[in-house]
């Protein structure tokens, strides 16, 4: 088996065509869902970026029991597994969180690996003195920087190095991937990702993509939202957005390179595509942008998903509920894996059917749904409320824990899914480095609710059903003891965790 996963990065599922989307043209993608299974519930399981990716690579959710963070030693990763049966697995990614602390065990899993340079905030040129005042005065006030340490700094100087088309990161690992396809095409048993950070923010794409959204803006640049509540100008908004759009029709014109190949090869006969991102990204929709601050809306969580299997081609639609742990035993499943005891998804090419399943950041709402209902139930105090992080690589995102964090560690039994290692059970504590970045102290919405996506599909009214709700936490409970949440899981909830 030929196998190529694709991997987005915030690609909003609502956008493109094939799910509804009128906003942007998105012939790809829509060329993509005529030749495969489209799967119409398919939801994220832990978030956001690495504990996203800890998930698809190991068939577990983890946001119960730590947050961003490494793979761990105890951890089954996809591509290592089809690897030690002798299937190649190679990475090509622009994702730079891949090279950082919280993220640094992940792309070693595969047999080889390329890393493009430049997106975001990778830390790329080596500009000592860079020229700030020339520099800043490009840029709107809001996404301005005063030295390396701000987030915007190596953006600014990154940019300086991305003059045309075929130098943006994307277009980079499109490119290497059709490299790999060039040298590999008549080999077989072999895996390739191809991996690309957008259309995450910062919103930056080749002009000739942002012409058909032209929204007369004549400021400076504008086109990284921050994380929370908007605020922005009606016209700050428009841009923002209009940057958003054309960053997605990159994605899928890079896309549309790949179906060419396919085409131009015949791979469809003998290679398997998969195509999804790790969540979704809200642009003013419920008045916030972006993600980690908010309630964990339709418009993030419900994510899109292709699939291509040669040996079943036959395109349609999905309406069963899946989830990203089921990208990992979908891989293993091509390949003729057998996926370890430890694995919680389960192949998204057999029927394999669930009532309801559970989604969340660590330290926020447990979120559950069914299809029909979603039901967020969150703390009393997120700031002040009894949780740990279970770790044995403890590291944050760009750092490790903290001495502070460490001293007041104990060790902890083994879980299930740990192979009989006891982990560190670190107190999350205010001044630890993800507190009010991406963990407890970064959320804005704090308030249970319960919403019906077929009366509200745009989830704008709480719904009040004592029944309905009752449902919902007996599937979340049910769904929290299979993935041995530990006992203060349940308590900050307010639930009893019954009998297994």
């Amino acid at each position: 088996m030929k196998t190529v996963f694709v991997l987005f990065d915030s690609l909003n599922r609502h956008m493109l065509g094939c799910y509804g989307g009128t906003r942007i043209p998105t012939p790809n993608f829509d060329r993509l869902a005529a030749r495969s299974k489209v799967y119409d519930k398919h939801y994220v399981g832990s978030l956001p970026c690495m504990p996203a990716r800890r998930d698809l690579l190991t068939g577990r959710l983890t946001f119960l029991h730590r947050s961003w963070g490494p793979l761990e030693p105890f951890d089954n990763a996809f591509p290592e597994l089809v690897k030690q049966k002798g299937i190649h697995s190679h990475l090509i990614t622009d994702h730079y969180h891949y090279w950082e602390d919280g993220g640094a065990t992940y792309h070693n899993r595969y047999s080889t690996f390329e890393f493009v340079r430049g997106q975001e905030s990778d830390p790329w040129k080596a500009m000592v003195q860079p020229h700030w005042e020339r520099l800043r005065e490009k840029y709107h006030h809001a996404q301005r920087a005063t030295g390396p340490i701000s987030k915007y700094g190596p953006y600014m100087i990154n940019r300086e190095f991305i003059k045309e088309e075929k130098d943006f990161p994307s277009v980079q690992c499109f490119a290497h991937g059709l490299e790999f396809l060039d040298i590999n095409r008549d080999a077989d048993d072999w895996l390739l990702q191809i991996e690309t950070f957008d259309p995450h923010e910062p919103f930056f794409a080749p002009e000739r993509f942002k012409e058909p959204f032209k929204t007369g803006w004549n400021g400076p640049i504008r086109d990284w939202p921050r994380y929370g509540r908007v605020e922005e100008l009606p016209e700050e908004a428009d841009e923002l957005r209009a940057n958003y759009y054309a960053i997605v029709s990159l994605c899928d014109f890079l896309l549309g390179q790949l179906l060419d190949d396919f085409d131009r090869h015949d791979m469809w006969r003998d290679t398997a595509l998969v195509v999804t991102t790790d969540h979704g990204f809200l642009l003013g929709e419920h008045d916030f942008w972006a993600k980690n601050r908010m309630n964990m809306y339709e418009e993030i969580v419900h994510i899109p998903l292709f699939i291509h299997d040669p040996r079943d081609p036959g395109a349609g639609r999905v309406s069963r509920l899946t989830q990203s742990v089921d990208v990992g035993p979908t891989f293993l499943d091509l390949h003729g894996v057998e996926p370890p005891a430890e694995t919680q998804g389960m192949s998204l090419l057999r029927e394999n059917r669930r009532e309801a399943l559970i989604f969340g950041y660590f330290g926020g709402a447990v979120n559950v749904t069914d299809g029909r209902y979603t039901y967020h139930r969150y703390p009393d105090d997120l700031k002040r409320q009894e949780i740990y992080q279970y770790t044995v690589m403890p590291t944050h995102i760009t750092k490790p824990f903290t001495p502070e964090e460490l001293s007041g560690a104990t060790l902890a039994r083994p879980f299930a899914w740990t192979k009989e290692v006891p982990l560190l059970k670190v107190p999350v504590i205010e001044r630890s480095p993800m507190f009010d970045n991406y963990g407890p102290g970064a959320i804005l919405e704090n308030d249970t609710r319960l919403y019906d996506l077929e009366t509200d599909p745009g989830q704008a009214a709480p719904l009040a059903d004592l029944e309905a709700e009752a449902r919902m936490v007996a599937f979340m409970r049910a769904l929290m003891r299979d993935n041995d949440a530990p006992p203060e899981a349940f308590a900050r909830l307010k639930l009893q965790r019954g009998d297994a």
